[in-house]
């Protein structure tokens, strides 16, 4: 057997079993066809059946979660933990809230966090947990309540070196807080188990920040590899997040115009570019008060776009240079792909997990387009988080200027990191390949070393 026929055998065997987990199959089948030219050079990791046990998590948890809303009534939610993979650091990922999380999501989040951890350079392996309650127009006992009993079961299957959640959609700074103060009532121990604490009480300075940051990071030394910068560039960002702000704000700052923004209710169009009045105006409207984008975009007089993606809107009132998926999976199709390179899109890097769909990634590399992944691009947020696990462990804070020092370094590396692999395996500047390749070849050595386990 090839390494073309053994990477087609693993992804019908995952298929087979997880028929119904599209998203999970989906980052399997991106992830391991980018793995053939390095699966044909060294069968090592064939004889080892790498892809067979790097597909199939360590540990599923899935359990109940019974709470009380403000009514007195009794809610039942469904929580989950899924532990990927190990081999170099305690399981780390985030902890999802959101009515859509089903365990495929989850799996898929998880199995792409190991590729990412990875990339960083840090010791942390690969995870991903959550659940399907729906935070928002929940108050905060209600929240509070959810959580303490969410963390109930959780605090059985975490720790500071055996597994570190952090925040995701859904997650912030309440919802941490709510859980560490729980986790640490149960276990009578003040310890890092959790990342995206407050800063006075074990958080990282730069965390809010750090993916929107590290992906922009990332976005420079791809346009650098083509003698270029952000410096009068469209760039059309999808979301209004904690990922789309920050990037947003750092794309401004480095010299670019924001000229699209979302939500799931729709999109802005800003023609001439997001101000530091009207960024300050996104922040406090999704990130205080948890409100809508409709009604920052009536608020500064902006058109607003009801049921239409910021793709559709940035194409149609001209040229776009680069795109920005910062909102969530599969946001970006074949259509909006089109439309983008119609529009004289040079660049797409990836803020959100998976934004871009196959064919659509396929469609943008034919084109030309420099294509940034998000397990490499967005891999910011879990960077930090991984340096507040160090901080936490070594009990001190490092200044703003060092965290963002060290998340830039970390964002080059990782860019250096895909491009050399991409070169070694013959598909120079494919940063898809290189990326989940240099991800691949660290887990999985780490893996042969450790015996079949």
């Amino acid at each position: 057997m090839n390494g073309e026929e053994y990477v087609e055998s693993v992804i019908q065997k995952v298929t087979d079993k997880n028929a119904e987990q599209k998203e999970f199959l989906q980052a399997v089948t991106e992830v391991l066809h980018t793995l053939t030219p390095v699966i044909e050079k060294e069968p090592k990791y064939m004889k080892h059946k790498i892809l067979e046990r790097i597909t199939e998590p360590e540990r599923q948890v899935i359990f109940r979660v019974t709470w009380e809303d403000d009514n007195g009534e009794i809610q039942v939610n469904r929580g989950m933990r899924v532990e990927f993979n190990s081999a170099i650091g305690p399981y780390k990922g985030g902890l999802r809230l959101h009515p859509s999380v089903n365990l495929g999501i989850i799996k898929f989040l998880g199995f792409e966090q190991i590729f990412k951890n990875a990339l960083t350079t840090l010791p942390m392996g690969g995870g991903k947990g959550g659940s399907d309650f729906d935070p928002h127009g929940k108050s905060d006992a209600e929240v509070r309540r959810f959580l303490e009993n969410f963390m109930m079961e959780l605090y059985r299957h975490i720790g500071a070196d055996t597994d570190v959640p952090a925040g995701d959609i859904g997650v912030g700074g309440r919802e941490i807080g709510y859980m560490f103060g729980t986790y640490k009532k149960i276990v009578n121990r003040f310890e890092g188990v959790l990342t995206g604490k407050a800063l006075n009480w074990g958080g990282s300075l730069i965390r809010p920040e750090a993916t929107g940051y590290g992906a922009t990071y990332y976005l420079m030394e791809m346009l650098k590899s083509k003698g270029t910068d952000l410096k009068g560039k469209k760039v059309a960002l999808s979301g209004s997040g904690n990922v789309a702000q920050f990037a947003a704000e750092k794309v401004a700052e480095l010299g670019g115009t924001v000229i699209t923004l979302s939500d799931s209710k729709g999109s802005v169009y800003l023609p001439n570019g997001l101000t530091k009045e009207m960024w300050n105006g996104v922040y406090e409207t999704k990130a205080i008060k948890h409100g809508r984008l409709s009604d920052w975009a009536e608020k500064f007089g902006v058109d607003f776009y009801p049921g239409e993606n910021a793709w559709k809107i940035a194409a149609d009132h001209g040229k776009v240079d680069v795109a920005f998926p910062s909102a969530t999976q599969n946001e970006i199709n074949l259509d909006d792909a089109k439309k983008l390179v119609d529009a004289g899109t040079m660049a797409v890097v990836e803020g959100a997990n998976m934004p871009s769909t196959l064919d659509a990634i396929k469609y943008f590399m034919d084109n030309g387009v420099l294509f940034g992944p998000a397990k490499a691009a967005n891999a910011g947020g879990v960077a930090v988080s991984g340096l507040e696990m160090s901080q936490n462990s070594m009990r001190l804070r490092w200044t703003r200027e060092e965290v963002d020092k060290k998340l830039h370094d970390i964002m080059v590396n990782i860019y250096n990191t895909g491009e050399y692999y991409s070169k070694k395996y013959g598909h120079p500047g494919d940063l898809l390949l290189g990326s989940n390749i240099g991800g691949f070849v660290k887990v999985a050595d780490a893996m042969i070393d450790q015996g079949n386990y």
